[in-house]
């Protein structure tokens, strides 16, 4: 079966010209019969329909793209290198190289001042291979979810295409989209399983603090609750804080899984290497999913892996100054738009502003993109709480993000709300 084309369809909106209809910007599927009814549960993803968009468009700025726009660090990349040419190419253990299971473990043991040994770390492709398999392996009819809303769209789909059930816990800008631990624990009911942090959060660049996580995870534990915690932005904080895992806030592990990755802290997205900690008994459970996923994950960037937690971390602390002197102009940037509402995300490379209420932020971002050439996220992308916001990233250069910024600001006082 070759790849589907997006259909397009175009109306009219106040006489600004024809312009895609956000309800139709689907792509063309014909019923068949072969495929399992779970992919129903799957949405094709809102960053995906813009960035296709955006494709077939010239001069355009990316204010959407959620990787780093650093290079990968020198060392990694000779690491990388001087393991293909030793032949470093065949299949690891099913649970990660040995080396790097180590070096994992050490790092958050130093990093937490707790023992974590080899034994409860599972080395996966990519942080989303970890949420994919922590997710499918426990969510199932009669088990519900506990989800931010809004939250990175991977979440609730694998929840509900194993016949699990979602129950949303929205945020909202006037807070910084701050999770209120309360509000979690009060919605903990008996059909409860898990709870969904992600923190520092994409889409808002939100960073829980740690009487949150701590109040969350140990209410969790007291319930008999599962804490799935996505912490793949951990490192980029942009403020002096001290960053709050369920790895530090809970006594054991053995109702909590943690997610992450070395895609966005090292700029290795594309090298796909992500891993699990959590107790061993779910890691040999894990493990076992695993071999029939992926396998293994990428042998010699595994040992890339290796070489990015022994090595030097200057590289990380140039990059966090930079997140920050980009997320210190994008916050005056948003303020000085109209219509545009924003506050200080401390952490990522995202701001998640709000559109005024009961605006249709699909249709203001394809206008947007059609008439400006500065493709943004909506916020329908990241749940059903904020249709009437925008996901702007400022992983790009700050000459990119100004540009952008001198197209939207005069576009967005010509609209009428």
């Amino acid at each position: 079966m070759g790849r589907r084309s997006p259909v397009i369809r175009s109306r009219c909106i106040g006489g600004s010209g024809m312009v895609a209809d956000p309800v139709e910007l689907e792509y063309s599927e014909t019923p068949e019969p072969m495929w399992n009814p779970a992919l129903r549960a799957l949405p094709i993803p809102g960053i995906r329909r813009m960035v296709n968009m955006a494709a077939e468009m010239d001069d355009v700025i990316h204010l959407s793209i959620g990787q780093p726009d650093f290079p990968v660090p020198d060392h990694v990349i000779e690491a990388h290198i001087d393991a293909l040419r030793h032949g470093q190419t065949g299949y690891t253990m099913d649970a990660g190289l040995p080396e790097l299971l180590e070096t994992i473990a050490e790092y958050y043991a130093d990093r937490y001042q707790r023992p974590i040994a080899p034994e409860n770390v599972l080395v996966t492709t990519g942080a989303t291979e970890a949420i994919y398999l922590a997710l499918a392996a426990t969510a199932a009819p009669g088990r519900q979810f506990l989800v931010p809303d809004p939250s990175f769209p991977l979440y609730a789909p694998l929840i509900r295409m194993n016949g699990g059930e979602v129950k949303a816990i929205p945020t909202r800008a006037e807070n910084g989209h701050q999770l209120d631990p309360q509000e979690v624990i009060d919605n903990i009911g008996m059909r409860t399983f898990g709870i969904i942090l992600n923190s520092p959060s994409n889409p808002t660049g939100t960073v829980y603090p740690r009487e949150t996580v701590e109040a969350i995870v140990q209410e969790a534990a007291y319930r008999g609750v599962y804490v799935y915690s996505d912490e793949v932005y951990d490192h980029l904080l942009l403020d002096d804080l001290q960053y709050a895992s369920v790895l530090n806030c809970t006594s054991d592990l053995d109702h909590v899984m943690m997610m992450s990755s070395f895609s966005k802290t090292y700029s290795m997205s594309g090298l796909r290497i992500g891993w699990i900690i959590s107790s061993q008994g779910a890691i040999k459970k894990l493990r076992r999913f695993h071999i029939f996923t992926t396998t293994v994950a990428n042998t010699p960037a595994q040992w890339a892996g290796v070489a990015a937690l022994r090595g030097e971390k200057t590289c990380l602390d140039s990059m966090v100054a930079e997140y920050r002197r980009r997320r210190d102009r994008v916050v005056q940037l948003v303020s000085d738009a109209p219509h545009l509402t924003g506050y200080w995300p401390q952490g990522a490379f995202y701001i998640f502003p709000s559109l005024p209420p009961n605006t249709d932020a699909t249709t203001v971002a394809i206008r947007m993109l059609q008439e400006t050439g500065v493709c943004v996220v909506p916020g329908d992308a990241f749940g059903d709480s904020c249709p009437n916001s925008l996901r702007i990233s400022f992983s790009a250069s700050m000459d990119d993000i100004e540009e952008a910024f001198e197209r939207v600001i005069p576009w967005l006082a010509k609209q009428r709300f």
